[in-house]
């Protein structure tokens, strides 16, 4: 990665102006590197399946179940969930989640389900998704990899798989753009004082 310009250039967004630190060679880097260390920790497992939570973690887990069926030349089952209706918070939030239907159609039941989500911060999205996947079965065992691992958390969540680990304060807000819904793959980091999950 060049440091210099992934570090020191600026974007303007929602919450003003940002820091770049990923681009996208940086982004299918990290990627890459995912797919390869999923490949090599469940390479004699054949009920891997990869889910990815809405919206750009299921982008995410598409890409890397693209990477996985090459590299182990088998077809690596996708789903995706929508954790709108499990997240802690949402009776206390004053809009309704904004719905997604899940998709996952095959039987997740002792399966190794590796969860995907773009950036990992309190935990408490994880903890949203894993119920949200019990709905569906019990897999032998659930791993999580993360574009992103911001810290703070709040619940006892580790990722299995991490492209980049990113130092934060909790006044700034990390954000993913992935091509599929922002036209570009980056990630930057700005101030704002929204609470997220």
């Amino acid at each position: 990665m060049d440091e210099a310009n992934s570090q020191g250039d600026h974007a303007a967004g929602a919450y003003g102006a940002a820091t770049i630190i990923l681009r996208e060679a940086d982004v299918r880097r990290a990627l890459t590197r995912i797919a390869h260390e999923i490949a090599e920790r469940n390479a004699s497992d054949p009920g891997l399946c990869l889910v990815g939570i809405h919206r750009r973690g299921a982008f995410l887990a598409g890409r890397l179940r693209d990477m996985l069926s090459a590299l182990l030349d088998v077809a690596v089952p996708l789903g995706d969930l929508d954790i709108g209706f499990y997240r802690d918070d949402v009776a206390s939030r004053p809009d309704s989640p904004i719905v997604h239907a899940s998709h996952i159609d095959f039987d997740v039941t002792g399966r190794t389900v590796v969860i995907v989500d773009d950036v990992l911060f309190t935990g408490r999205t994880v903890r949203a998704a894993i119920e949200a996947l019990f709905d569906y079965g019990r897999p032998r065992r659930v791993q999580l990899a993360v574009l992103v691992d911001r810290g703070h958390r709040e619940l006892p969540m580790r990722p299995d798989y991490v492209g980049k680990n990113l130092p934060t304060s909790t006044s700034e807000h990390v954000h993913v753009h992935v091509r599929e819904l922002d036209g570009v793959d980056e990630v930057a980091i700005g101030a704002t004082t929204e609470a997220r999950l």
